[in-house]
C-alpha cells in the first residue's frame, strides 16, 4: 500500500507539470500589432491582387495581431484544434474587409489570410482571447492608430516621395504615445519603401505599450519611399 500511494503521488505530480506544460503555450508577453501599406505590398511582389470586394481603400491594412516573448520570440499554431470558424466573427466580416484586407493572388474574399491569420497567431492567445475578440481587438486597435492621419499631420504622404526614416518614426509615436517599429520592403527599382509598423500591444489586447523588443527593420535606410496606391 505504501508503494502504491507513493506511485499515485508521483503519477499526480507529473500530471500536474503536463498541464502546466500545456497551459504555458497560450503564455506570452506582448503583441505585436502589424500593419501594413498596400502600394509597398503590390510594388514588391510579382503580382497583387485586389480582393473579390475591390480596390481597397489607400489606408494602412491589418496585417495582423501576433502574441510575443520579450525576448523577440514567439510560438505559432498553438492548437490545431481550434481552427478557423467563419460563423464566429459573422458580425465582423464587413469591417475586416475593410481595414484587414487581403492582396494575395489570385482574388479572394480574405477568408483564407483571417485563417492563416487565426491559426498560426490567435491560437496562441487563447488564454486571453477567443475568436471574436481576436479580430475585434485587431479592429479596434486599427481605429484607434490611425497610422495616416499620423503622417500626414507631419506632412508624410504616400505621393512616391522619400522621407527620412526618423521623422515617420517620430510621427507615429507623437500619435500613438509610443516609438514604433518599422519594416521596409525593395522594390523592383532598388527602392526602400515603408511597408510595415510594428506597435506593441498589452497581453489583453487593447492597449498600447513601449515595445520590450522591436524588430530590426535591417531593409530600411535613413531616407525611404511612402509610394502610391
Amino acid at each position: 500500500m505504501k508503494y502504491a500511494s507513493i506511485g499515485s503521488i508521483l503519477i499526480a505530480l507529473l500530471s500536474i507539470h503536463c498541464l502546466s506544460a500545456l497551459c504555458a503555450v497560450d503564455d506570452f508577453d506582448f503583441f505585436y500589432f502589424v500593419q501594413q501599406w498596400p502600394g509597398s505590398y503590390c510594388d514588391s511582389r510579382h503580382s497583387c491582387c485586389y480582393p473579390k470586394t475591390g480596390k481597397p481603400a489607400a489606408d494602412f491594412g491589418i496585417h495582423g495581431l501576433w502574441p510575443n516573448y520579450k525576448d523577440g520570440s514567439y510560438q505559432s499554431k498553438c492548437n490545431p484544434d481550434h481552427v478557423f470558424d467563419k460563423s464566429e466573427i459573422s458580425d465582423l466580416i464587413s469591417s475586416l474587409e475593410k481595414s484587414w484586407p487581403t492582396l494575395s493572388c489570385p482574388s479572394n474574399d480574405g477568408l483564407k489570410f483571417w485563417e492563416h491569420e487565426w491559426e498560426k497567431h490567435g491560437t496562441c492567445s487563447e488564454s486571453e482571447l477567443d475568436q471574436h475578440d481576436y479580430f475585434e481587438a485587431g479592429l479596434k486597435l486599427k481605429e484607434k492608430t490611425n497610422l495616416l492621419q499620423a503622417l500626414k499631420n507631419a506632412g508624410i504622404e504616400p505621393n512616391d516621395k522619400f522621407y527620412r526614416l526618423e521623422s515617420i518614426k517620430e510621427a507615429i509615436k507623437q500619435a500613438v504615445g509610443h516609438e514604433p517599429g518599422i519594416e521596409c520592403n525593395v522594390d523592383p527599382s532598388g527602392h526602400k519603401q515603408l511597408s510595415e509598423v510594428y506597435l506593441c500591444v498589452d497581453t489583453s489586447g487593447m492597449e498600447i505599450i513601449e515595445c520590450p523588443i522591436l524588430p530590426k527593420g535591417s531593409r530600411c535606410a535613413s531616407n525611404i519611399q511612402f509610394p502610391k496606391f
